[in-house]
């Protein structure tokens, strides 16, 4: 059996890569002369998506530089490739941006808070999803019309969150670190005003409401005795109405074949449950900002009776976008790099999460469509709520690398003064300055015609 460093030797190694990697340099943004172009990183990643849903991507895009930055995870992974890292690895969620963390039901009904987004996770610096966050609550204080201190003040709460959560993990016992999570309740009992419980509580009810009975209303219509989901082009187009679009049976024969290797990658227990549900029909559904275009599916699916429904939703799981920097995954399958890495960073998951192959080398993984899910409304928040959001962001984010990576060995590197904290926040309002021009860049390339770019 190999030894195992004790935690004072886990913790003076964080400390030493202070001396190679000092933490006031993670507010250097320095861009080679021959940085990649922007624009044609983006549209790298068209090629290998559906070309009639392409345009809807950069039309999504183009409507700000905060849902630019949403889809950007390419061009930032690019520009990261050089940055000061101290060397402490982890499990990267890979696109780590305010938008994509949020509230859903655990497997015990507990409505919690977590990262939700896990389409680019692979092993990588720590120091890259925690600049991705900052930098976004930058980008979306600008889109608020918040001054600029307001915007970098959120940005510096989410590192110190991050940085006071890491050293509180790294004195726990491994398993609380482990079982550690954020629930609603324990947000709202943080929360000081009245206010920010008020639309804690609205945030709440709106995710119970969303469960498969409420997609069952939303997305389906009657067919005789069962239902079918109903016809929304193009953001929801049922495979019997795709034939002007694309190859419908191709597209079925993905979608089943994904279907059996899908429940082969359950537990048992779950098998047995998805088992005593029959799937009634499937339909094409556009989802986010970077992932439109891909093979994205919703399958409904009855159980006893037309009002006992089931929908999950099948994405195509595409190469990470930092595996063009970093060490490419040791999985085959970029379903399952998801769904591990998923496993990895969250203390709970969808009873329903797994993947499978598809046809032609094509991978997916599938999920609930709606389990109480539920996110805060970026274009409500005023500078205090962004400043509560970005500390809860913070320490969710920590709790994910803790424990995936060292939490000693991270949080000795850190430290407790506000070095760190300090050079996150300038790097962050550095990176929304570089946004905000490859955003006029990408505009520009629009207007051109050089990106094909229209409205839902």
């Amino acid at each position: 059996m190999s030894e195992v460093a004790t935690p004072q030797e886990r913790k003076e190694l964080g400390k030493s890569r202070r001396k190679a990697v000092p933490r006031s340099s993670h507010a250097e943004l320095s861009m080679p002369a021959d940085r990649a172009d922007p624009v044609s990183l983006l549209m790298s990643q068209d090629t290998s998506r559906l070309a009639w849903l392409v345009p809807i991507r950069h039309g999504r895009m183009s409507a700000s530089p905060l849902a630019f930055y949403r889809g950007a995870a390419k061009i930032m992974a690019a520009d990261l490739r050089d940055s000061p890292i101290s060397g402490l690895s982890t499990q990267l969620c890979g696109d780590a941006h305010l938008s994509n963390f949020g509230t859903y039901a655990s497997p015990d009904r507990r409505q919690v808070f977590d990262v939700n987004d896990f389409d680019e996770t692979l092993p990588g610096p720590w120091e890259w999803d925690v600049k991705r966050l900052a930098a976004s609550f930058v980008v979306a204080g600008r889109h608020r019309g918040f001054r600029e201190a307001e915007a970098r003040a959120a940005a510096r709460r989410s590192a110190r969150a991050y940085r006071e959560a890491m050293a509180d993990f790294a004195g726990r016992p491994s398993l609380d670190v482990w079982y550690a999570q954020a629930s609603l309740d324990d947000i709202r009992r943080a929360m000081v005003t009245k206010r920010h419980r008020a639309r804690l509580d609205k945030v709440r009810e709106k995710a119970r409401s969303r469960d498969s009975l409420a997609a069952l209303s939303k997305l389906t219509e009657r067919d005789g005795t069962t239902f079918r989901i109903r016809s929304d082009p193009p953001l929801v187009v049922p495979l019997r109405d795709l034939g002007m679009l694309g190859d419908v049976e191709d597209l079925r024969q993905a979608v089943a074949a994904s279907l059996a290797g899908y429940r082969d990658s359950l537990a048992h227990n779950r098998r047995r449950l998805l088992d005593t549900f029959r799937p009634i029909d499937v339909a094409l559904k556009v989802v986010g900002v970077g992932s439109v275009g891909t093979r994205c599916f919703i399958v409904a699916f009855e159980g006893r009776d037309r009002r006992d429904p089931l929908f999950l939703q099948v994405k195509e799981a595409t190469p990470s976008v930092l595996e063009g920097y970093l060490a490419d995954s040791i999985y085959r399958r970029h379903g399952r790099r998801v769904v591990e890495g998923q496993r990895l960073m969250q203390a709970s998951s969808d009873i329903f999460l797994g993947y499978s192959p598809g046809e032609e080398g094509r991978h997916f993984y599938w999920r609930q469509l709606r389990d109480m899910k539920g996110s805060f409304d970026v274009e409500v928040m005023e500078p205090s709520g962004m400043g509560v959001y970005a500390r809860v962001c913070g320490w969710t984010l920590a709790h994910a690398h803790a424990r995936a990576g060292d939490p000693i060995a991270i949080s000795g590197y850190l430290g407790s003064g506000d070095v760190f904290d300090r050079a996150i926040e300038g790097f962050a309002s550095a990176y929304a300055d570089q946004n905000e021009r490859d955003y006029a860049t990408y505009l520009a390339a629009i207007e051109l015609g050089r990106v094909q770019a229209h409205p839902d």
